[in-house]
């Protein structure tokens, strides 16, 4: 299906600078671009191939003032990126617009299932389930009793929500996560055995949360393991129980956070980043990839990296000297060479 360039404006409140009738049906980088393609200026680098491309659309800045002739047509809006981000969310949501209940699916009596949701072959719907409006519900989903799930949310194939499970609305939750699986809770007994803690608590997602594939968040001992309006969560994270991240924070991959730590709001930790258990990490707090943090960070907006993790700026300190480690045992044994030619 094609989308003109007065339809695309309207929907990013973009101004048009050309042809309002020309026509896209797919997207493509800049330096690719074909006609029937949209793409996208925003990052400066890629100036020069405005004049080159031969996308039939592209958005540009507000203040973007080209020096030679462009043979696109341009809208103009006032963040590229975010209105193309939202376009790509806007053709998703049209191509993936799938309603209807699956005959091969099990949904339980006692389960309540909103307007126009979809639900996928081999799907199961648990006892006393509570499914919002314009939910989907992917093939081999597994959704457990009494769980809750908000309007709008996606819950693509694979996804498993243990019982109790609530997850908020316009949620995205991806192939393969698991949410509400037991805390890894065991008392030490004698002889070097140990006894499961029963963990009885679940799992409480807000709205607008995203969850990776292969995530998986376990559920709490008592009470909730709490994730907060607007986090991001990238694949192959694993959220201990009781854990709490809040509103907006943002975790790369292959991140772990263990039992009972308290992430602050608009945090943002990069890949491999480990912490341990009962932390405090406060509001802002910035994580370079491969931090292993072992203490609370109680100083908001702060940037660490490292492991044991140490400011930004006492880091790179930290590496200078070790890159002059070699040189300084050098003359180190220069020195002791010296003093006992002294002796």
């Amino acid at each position: 299906m094609y989308f003109t360039a007065e339809q695309i404006a309207a929907l990013i409140q973009g101004k048009i600078e050309g042809n309002p009738d020309a026509a896209v049906n797919n997207v493509a980088r800049i330096e690719e671009g074909k006609p029937g393609e949209l793409s996208f200026l925003a990052n400066p680098k890629y100036t020069a191939y405005i004049y080159t491309t031969q996308a039939s659309i592209v958005l540009v800045n507000d203040d973007f003032q080209p020096e030679k002739p462009v043979v696109s047509t341009l809208i103009r809006v006032k963040d590229p990126y975010t209105a193309f981000a939202t376009l790509l969310d806007f053709y998703n949501r049209f191509r993936s617009d799938k309603k209807g209940i699956s005959g091969l699916s099990f949904i339980s009596e006692s389960a309540v299932c909103g307007e126009e949701v979809y639900i996928g072959e081999f799907a199961f719907v648990g006892d006393r389930v509570n499914i919002g409006n314009r939910v989907k519900v992917y093939p081999q989903v597994y959704i457990g009793d009494d769980c809750v799930v908000g309007d709008d949310t996606v819950l693509h194939p694979g996804v498993k929500l243990y019982a109790g499970t609530v997850i908020g609305a316009r949620c995205t939750i991806h192939a393969g996560s698991v949410l509400g699986s037991d805390g890894f809770g065991f008392a030490p007994q004698a002889g070097n055995e140990y006894q499961k803690v029963p963990q009885i608590g679940n799992v409480v997602l807000e709205d607008d949360v995203e969850i990776g594939a292969n995530t998986t968040i376990d559920r709490a001992t008592l009470g909730s393991t709490h994730i907060r309006k607007g986090v991001k969560l990238d694949n192959l994270i694993q959220i201990a129980h009781n854990v709490e991240i809040g509103e907006n924070t943002v975790i790369a991959a292959q991140t772990g956070i263990s039992g009972s730590t308290k992430v602050g709001r608009d945090c943002m930790f990069g890949g491999q980043v480990g912490l341990a258990g009962h932390l405090q990490i406060a509001d802002g707090v910035k994580l370079a990839a491969q931090s292993g943090v072992g203490s609370s960070l109680r100083e908001k907006d702060q940037v660490y990296m490292g492991s044991p993790v140490m400011p930004l700026s006492e880091y790179k300190r930290v590496v200078v000297y070790m890159k002059r480690l070699e040189q300084m045992s050098d003359r180190i044994k220069a020195l002791e060479k010296k003093l006992q030619q002294t002796d």
